[in-house]
């Protein structure tokens, strides 16, 4: 860490414009969409190009495996190139992605191009570092939170949106008005979007290679890293389990009400402003425990009523909003204290942060359908809800001894 050059004071923004905020947050949420407009598509995806029915996760699974790797092997570049070019390029490239799955007429072919998707969509994972070193120290936790806010939304109205478009036009619809999206905002972002370069100039190898060092010698890195890997596995088991659960027949839902309740979950992205003001107050962990507390807490209360009910469908929103609002908060209060840790290196730990909790939400996920299938919602909430605890308990070890 001490090696590494720090750029001079003079480097740091004085100040960020809220029409900067903006156009970040704006184009964290349009980019990070990419990556979950497949979701709800799977089924029409396979029908329409002969993907057999046991192989159709294999259309969000690629963009998965394209994600991760972009996470390991381009958010890291952030510490060495000019990061306007990088974002751009990114950017750039999702649109020739998507293009390329809109027109796809066989399964390899789409799955090479879901895989780019994910590869090129992590330039969003560029611009939050980004929004860190523009930001003012006083106020850099706020303004990664409405930043943060902005990836949340995108996140969350993704599904139901290209579930609307889709049910409306077809599949292919959602990724040629992606693709159209992206190369407008290569433009936008390339005209206005501030320049950074960076210090560092180690090589691509050494850049790569000292992420693992950087997660060994950062407690606080690894700690934060914890409590979001227990809190995301628990929001990815949510929202691959809840719409099994709304689809079943105990609510009969169709496609059109499953998405207007993965709406409700947008609501939580408010959490992230919030969560910002909170850490540039120094309060990040009071709001570490309430974080999790609350996600603990839409988990349990979905266990309490019996299914079927207005009342249980009531429980289930309720969830849906606690659950992204506590993921989301603990998101930007590990944002606020990673960047904080060393600025000529937030490109990898941002990538390392990322990396690691985002394995946990495959995982988690994976097990959430699997719990499902052999208990039904009992089980994968009992799971859903172990999963905060453990952070809990985490965090109370930590209080009481004063240990990392």
């Amino acid at each position: 860490m001490n090696r590494m050059t720090r750029p001079p004071a003079a480097a740091q923004a004085p100040e960020i414009a809220a029409g900067t905020i903006l156009l970040l947050a704006s184009a964290c949420g349009l980019i990070v969409a990419n990556i979950y407009y497949a979701q709800p598509l799977v089924g029409p995806i396979a029908q329409s190009l002969g993907l057999a029915p046991g192989a159709a996760g294999l259309v969000v699974t690629m963009t998965q495996i394209g994600y991760g790797l972009g996470l390991l092997f381009v958010v890291p570049l952030a510490d060495r190139f000019e990061n306007r070019r990088l974002v751009v390029l990114c950017v750039a490239a999702s649109a020739l992605a998507l293009a390329l799955a809109a027109v796809s007429r066989s399964p390899a072919a789409l799955l090479a191009a879901m895989g780019a998707v994910g590869l090129v969509s992590v330039g969003v994972q560029v611009l939050v570092p980004l929004a860190a070193h523009l930001a003012p120290e006083a106020i850099r936790g706020r303004v990664v939170g409405l930043v943060s806010s902005g990836l949340m939304i995108g996140i969350m109205a993704a599904r139901p949106a290209s579930s609307f478009v889709a049910s409306a036009l077809s599949w292919r619809a959602v990724f040629v008005g992606s693709a159209a999206l992206m190369a407008v905002l290569a433009v936008v972002l390339s005209r206005t979007l501030p320049v950074r370069s960076p210090h560092t100039r180690i090589g691509y190898a050494a850049l790569i290679g000292s992420m693992a060092r950087l997660a060994a010698a950062t407690p606080a890195l690894r700690l934060r890293a914890f409590y979001q890997t227990c809190l995301f596995s628990a929001f990815s088991l949510f929202w691959t389990t809840a719409p099994l659960l709304l689809a079943g027949p105990h609510y009969g839902l169709t496609q059109k009400g499953i998405a207007l309740f993965g709406l409700a979950g947008v609501s939580g992205a408010v959490g992230a402003p919030v969560a910002g003001r909170l850490a540039d107050r120094g309060w990040t962990a009071p709001a570490t425990l309430a974080a999790i507390l609350i996600v603990a807490a839409g988990f349990l209360v979905t266990l309490v009523v019996p299914q079927g009910s207005t009342l249980a469908l009531a429980a289930l929103v309720a969830a849906a909003v606690a659950i992204d609002f506590g993921v989301q908060t603990n998101l930007v209060l590990g944002f606020r204290a990673v960047f904080a840790l060393a600025p000529e290196a937030r490109g990898r730990l941002n990538a390392v942060y990322l990396a690691t909790f985002f394995l946990a939400g495959a995982v988690g996920s994976a097990v959430g359908a699997w719990a499902y299938a052999r208990g039904g919602w009992p089980f994968a909430g009992a799971i859903g809800l172990a999963l905060p605890l453990v952070a809990l308990a985490r965090f109370i070890f930590r209080a009481a001894t004063g240990r990392s």
